[in-house]
């Protein structure tokens, strides 16, 4: 089955016309002299990856700050994106949510004092290379060291980049054994990079041999390559991922721009085949921190069967200032959040501790005062209520 068919409507697979797009995804299309067996093809799509200032230019209007961050950009994090995310910029808008979230700026080279390199102090909980262990019962194993694109405010972007390394089988083969000496281990987070950049194969020797530890109760995958690269989320890679239910997955979905009838078709593909879904967002400047725009993309990601899980404020990565709001931002959003839509729709917002303290929940203050067995509550809407403890 040819995607495209069933998002746009039957079509000649060897035209290079496509209906139902936008202008820009029609010049994007037309840009790289793409078809659409092309356009569906994601080593295609990695392949023509938009990497040079002299691309970018050609495809949206550059600012200044644009201008000379792409230029600087390699010395931080190199630039790297897909033609089909490309498509979704708007090329005269520099304050478009994608845009912002792809195409480097100036502002990423200041550094200020709070801000680190490893902010999640993942370096110094990692026993063996490739593995973080923080939480006493789960682990991260980070298997490879490259995305479909990068994050403007990557918190691991001291390790991502070129993303021409994929992590040896020496390796991985380090990290599986700790993870099957250490007997507590029941959790464990495969990341990286984006574990949706291995081939098939490769992944599937990871997520099997996970499986396979006696004491390993729960297997999920991060990723972000269904909202950069749906087209990745192939049939031949959702039969494979079914073999190993239960899996689940964690989708860093940042704007409600990024569903589209592609990303739909890749998140219903993963849910019929039986992979719960859940979503985690950050919290970015300019691009979601009024509370509308927050609330519109959780109730998208339900319409795509997406559980909202996390809302994470921005890392203090080094260059990430101009995207970090104040707490206050996030608390508001979950105020306008709870009570004013459905438990389904609000997410736990979080911020990770700075130097690795893990997850600490965020969220307004409900109680208004306690005494005894007395407590005073407030609920969403302000009105205050008292609830008695047992005796």
């Amino acid at each position: 089955m040819n995607p495209l068919n069933e998002i746009n409507g039957k079509t000649n697979t060897s035209t290079k016309k496509r209906t139902n797009l936008t202008a820009q995804e029609n010049r994007v299309f037309n840009f790289f002299s793409a078809t659409q067996l092309d356009w569906e093809d994601w080593r295609w799509q990695m392949r023509n990856r938009i990497k040079t200032l002299e691309i970018l230019e050609r495809l949206i209007k550059l600012t200044p700050n644009e201008r000379e961050g792409v230029e600087g950009c390699g010395k931080k994090l190199a630039m790297s994106i897909p033609p089909y995310f490309a498509s979704l910029m708007d090329p005269e808008d520099p304050s478009c949510p994608i845009r912002m979230q792809c195409v480097p700026q100036k502002s990423e080279f200041e550094k200020f004092p709070e801000e680190m390199a490893d902010p999640c102090g993942e370096d110094s909980h990692s026993p063996v290379h490739g593995l973080v262990h923080r939480y006493p019962d789960r682990v991260l194993l980070l298997v490879n060291e490259m995305c479909a694109m990068y994050c403007r405010y990557c918190t691991r972007s001291r390790m991502v980049g070129e993303g021409k390394r994929t992590l040896s089988r020496e390796t991985y083969e380090a990290a599986f054994e700790y993870i099957r000496t250490h007997k507590k281990i029941r959790d464990v987070l495969i990341s990286g990079g984006d574990p949706l950049m291995l081939s098939d194969r490769l992944l599937e020797y990871v997520i099997k041999t996970v499986k396979a530890i006696p004491h390993v109760e729960f297997v999920r995958i991060g990723t972000r390559v269904p909202v950069t690269l749906p087209q990745r989320i192939t049939s031949e890679l959702v039969t494979m991922l079914k073999k190993y239910s239960p899996l689940w997955m964690s989708i860093h979905f940042t704007h409600s721009k990024e569903i589209t009838k592609r990303v739909k078709f890749a998140c219903d593909l993963l849910a019929d085949s039986g992979i719960p879904l859940g979503s985690q967002t950050v919290l970015l400047k300019g691009i979601n921190d009024k509370p509308e725009v927050m609330k519109k993309l959780m109730h998208n990601l339900l319409k795509i069967r997406v559980k909202p899980y996390y809302i994470y404020q921005c890392d203090p990565i080094f260059g990430s200032r101009h995207f970090r709001t104040p707490v206050s931002a996030g608390i508001e959003i979950m105020e306008q959040l709870r009570g004013y839509t459905s438990g389904y729709a609000v997410p736990t917002y979080v911020i990770d501790g700075p130097g690795g303290g893990g997850k600490i929940p965020i969220s307004p203050n409900y109680v208004v005062s306690h005494e005894g067995n007395q407590y005073v509550l407030r609920n969403y809407a302000g009105k205050q209520y008292i609830y008695h403890d047992p005796a």
